[in-house]
């Protein structure tokens, strides 16, 4: 089983798809990293030597932020546009979306599950 960056990549599945396992790796940055490595594509994970797990984890290591570091990163840059109090830091500190979706109906992801509001009695007439 290959170990790269602190994840068990699936031994079943081929070099492309076991390598977007890692966070922050997609389609187009498996491939790179897979061509950089002199590894085919459709190798399966299984049949992958130990030397090519290494090219690979240095590949990966050396030129790409992944994993942890990567989580580090982006959790930074949202705590820097809290404090700076921009409209994007604002949304993100009341866990609303930041992109601009709207908020009337949908964004239950953001929200979270829904609050009922009591409605307001109407008063009686004398």
């Amino acid at each position: 089983m290959a170990r790269i960056a602190g994840v068990d990549l699936p031994k079943n599945k081929h070099a492309f798809i076991g390598l977007q396992y890692i966070f922050g790796i997609g389609p187009t940055r498996s491939i790179e990293i897979l061509e950089k490595a002199n590894v085919p594509t459709n190798k399966r994970v299984s049949d992958i030597t130990d030397e090519e797990v290494a090219r690979l984890r240095q590949i990966i290591q050396n030129e790409y932020s992944v994993e942890g570091q990567l989580r580090s990163e982006i959790a930074l840059d949202i705590k820097r546009l809290m404090d700076i109090g921009c409209y994007r830091g604002l949304r993100h500190r009341r866990g609303l979306p930041a992109r601009g979706q709207r908020t009337r109906t949908n964004s239950r992801t953001r929200k979270g599950r829904r609050k009922t509001v009591a409605g307001k009695k109407k008063a009686a007439k004398k």
